[in-house]
């Protein structure tokens, strides 16, 4: 493997200072498929579809419809307003296939966790979308943390520091679950943790 392969991850950490959760996906789909330079880009991910039937009862809150794009300004605002911070798990991959499936994705470093948790003093939830997220966030924790099972939480102590890990439904057209289903998931969860 030559390091031209190597990709590093294109965004900035989204990280309000008043975070009290902190989402991480795997990696960034590629460039081509991208409609904003944030989270999420890729039109035919659900997430923020989900956001907004979660906090605005309506699916297109944050769809920019008639183009076909996000609302990215309203999606960075509200963030910064309920404290939610964005990164994925993975700093730098390689893509085995070219596409954004996480079942090509070879992970090369693994993001620094105890770097993001240091800007953010409040945080003490940890929220991942999807398997291949969770596998790679585990190479951080300590030795004899369970793994979170969907839906589920799991309690551990990172850098001297409670925190709870969540694992969610991906947001991904690929995960077979219905829209509606995957928000409930995700009400529940915001519900849990205070945010909701």
């Amino acid at each position: 493997m030559t390091d031209s392969l190597i990709e590093t991850h294109p965004l900035k950490p989204f990280l309000p200072t008043n975070a009290k959760l902190l989402m991480l996906g795997s990696f960034p789909p590629p460039k081509t498929r991208w409609k904003m330079d944030f989270y999420y880009p890729n039109y035919q991910n659900d997430m923020w579809r989900i956001f907004g039937l979660v906090f605005f009862q309506d699916k297109d809150h944050f769809l920019d419809l008639p183009n076909k794009n996000f609302k990215e300004d309203k999606i960075r605002d509200f963030l910064n307003e309920k404290g939610i911070a964005i990164f994925d798990t993975a700093y730098q991959v390689i893509r085995l296939k070219g596409n954004a499936s996480d079942k090509f994705l070879q992970i090369e470093t693994v993001t620094d966790l105890k770097q993001l948790l240091d800007q953010m003093p409040e945080c003490n939830n940890i929220m991942t979308t999807g398997d291949k997220a969770t596998d790679t966030l585990m190479l951080s924790m300590p030795d004899g943390t369970d793994k979170p099972q969907i839906g589920h939480a799991v309690h551990t102590v990172f850098d001297q520091r409670e925190i709870t890990l969540y694992r969610m439904p991906s947001s991904s057209r690929a995960y077979p679950l219905a829209l509606t289903e995957k928000a409930k998931a995700y009400q529940h969860f915001f519900k849990e943790i205070g945010l909701l």
